[in-house]
């Protein structure tokens, strides 16, 4: 009986496992679709830091500026610091994508080379070559696929995260200057 307990236990997590393998290959699928529109667009922003440096900055020290104009007294300090912390958000928020991407990538790699891989073993057990090259290359690619997208998103969100450094270290230094002009110290 507890032979039999066990080859139905084995029977449950490879129906399991088999369930798993169209939701992982489609998620393979569509994290290096998601790899590709990061790709082009850090490629356009990366372009437009080279063609207009300062633009970005530009547009937050403008909103920085208005909020001066509009503001006056001790409200201005918690105004800017208030801006300032959404845009350091709003500056953050696809780094944590591709953080994310890069622990994923690598997750449903394995899990798309290691469930193919059963029933690659079960295609050779059987003698069903077929079924073994078949499984083999899938349990392969998927491994190529996620190890691939990882390391895009790894790259893609270092060279990011200088971006945003520098971002919100020049917009930390422009509402400095603002306050110290608005309190008519030298800046």
């Amino acid at each position: 009986m507890n032979s039999n307990l066990i080859d139905y236990i084995r029977e449950i997590l490879h129906a399991v496992a088999g369930v798993l393998v169209w939701p992982v290959l489609l998620g393979l699928i569509l994290l290096v679709a998601a790899m590709l529109v990061t790709l082009g667009a850090f490629a356009r922003e990366a372009w437009e830091r080279r063609r207009r440096p300062g633009y970005q900055l530009a547009l937050a020290q403008k909103q920085l500026d208005e909020i001066h104009a509009a503001q006056a007294g001790e409200s201005l300090d918690l105004h800017l610091e208030r801006l300032l912390q959404d845009q350091e958000r709003r500056l953050w928020r696809p780094l944590t994508r591709l953080r994310l991407a890069v622990r994923v990538g690598p997750a449903l790699g394995l899990m798309g080379t290691l469930i193919p891989m059963a029933h690659a073993l079960q295609g050779l057990a059987e003698g069903n070559l077929p079924s073994l090259a078949t499984n083999m290359v899938t349990a392969f690619a998927a491994t190529v696929i996620g190890l691939a997208a990882s390391v895009t998103a790894y790259l893609v969100a270092a060279a990011r995260e200088g971006w945003v450094r520098a971002d919100t270290q020049a917009l930390a230094f422009h509402a400095e200057h603002l306050l110290r002009t608005e309190r008519g110290q030298p800046s």
